[in-house]
């Protein structure tokens, strides 16, 4: 079944498609002058830019980047380790930066590229859901991970001294 019609036009079914979700918030913006916020978002733009996961990813065509106003979504296409890697890579930097304060979630899941009111590529499905709300029970400088993700990787050394 590749199509159904319904009282409101044709609809065509979605592909499903898994996405590495790291959801980035930055701690605090709202309270910030909107010099800083914009100050802010361009350190944390150039600072996830230079990241080598971002860098990588992107070269190989499998990242999604949405800006969310206070952060950012991004969705790697490849391995679960992707994200938390970037995650990783991000919180290191910003031992360098303390002005800039971050939570992140990360999640595995289904998402669909959406069109958005000014005809940009957004991201809809329960892996960006799902990823949302792993970070929002984070403070500033948490990475939490949901648990499919950690389960998946538990089941590697080289993750264990990440995981607790």
């Amino acid at each position: 079944m590749n199509s159904q019609n319904t009282s409101a036009g044709t609809t065509r079914d979605l592909p499903l498609e898994i996405a590495h979700v790291l959801l980035i918030d930055v701690v605090g913006y709202s309270k910030l002058l909107v010099n800083e916020q914009i100050e802010l978002l361009q350190d944390l733009n150039q600072i996830v830019r230079n990241t080598e996961c971002f860098r990588a990813a992107e070269t190989k065509g499998r990242l999604i980047r949405v800006s969310t106003g206070d952060g950012m979504a991004l969705l790697f296409f490849h391995s679960p380790e992707e994200p938390v890697r970037c995650a990783l890579e991000i919180s290191r930097t910003l031992q360098e930066h303390p002005h800039i304060q971050l939570r992140m979630g990360v999640h595995s899941g289904p998402v669909n590229q959406v069109t958005d009111v000014n005809d940009k590529t957004n991201i809809a499905g329960a892996g960006i859901n799902v990823a949302q709300r792993v970070m929002d029970c984070g403070d500033a400088g948490h990475i939490l991970l949901s648990g499919h993700i950690a389960e998946d990787l538990t089941q590697y050394r080289h993750w264990q001294p990440y995981l607790h």
